[in-house]
């Protein structure tokens, strides 16, 4: 059975969401918790930049409430993270996709710092605001790991003749 252009890219899509999200709650030992990638807010601002008419807020949204549900946390807060780094991004997706690569990786730590302080707010206002700075580490090295995940995903969509 052979797929259409359109399954194969929803297809491509969601398969880099899920690993994303399993990514996200694989353990590792408790000293690199700090230093994890925001792999779901990597790969939603991948696709929002590079298809903002497939993936936008709604699906920002979607799987930030796929991450709360995974994580146990107070339903909707990463969703509201997600869904607004979706929305900054589509926003700007024709500025960002003409940056140098160190530009987007300076626009990424921005973005994904956004998400992490719209969920420090969330669980603040729930009485569960984490202390010290290693909460803010995953978006440096997010910044860090951007341009390899970009290349990476950029080839997997021009594979899937995504446009």
């Amino acid at each position: 059975m052979k797929l259409s252009n359109a399954a194969r890219g929803r297809l491509t899509i969601v398969a880099s969401f899920a690993a994303a999200l399993l990514l996200a709650i694989v353990p590792g030992p408790d000293w690199a918790e700090p230093f994890r990638p925001e792999w779901v807010g990597l790969v939603l601002i991948y696709w929002c930049m590079a298809t903002p008419q497939r993936v936008g807020v709604g699906v920002g949204w979607s799987v930030g409430l796929m991450l709360d549900v995974l994580y146990g946390s107070l339903l909707g807060q990463h969703a509201l993270a997600k869904a607004a780094i979706a929305y900054l991004t589509v926003r700007f997706h024709t500025q960002l996709r003409m940056f140098p690569r160190w530009q987007q990786a300076a626009s990424v730590l921005v973005l994904v710092a956004i998400n992490h302080l719209l969920v420090l707010w969330a669980k603040a206002l729930a009485s569960e605001a984490p202390v010290g700075w290693s909460y803010w580490t995953p978006s440096i090295v997010s910044m860090l790991v951007w341009p390899w995940l970009f290349v990476i995903l950029r080839d997997i969509r021009r594979r899937a003749k995504l446009a």
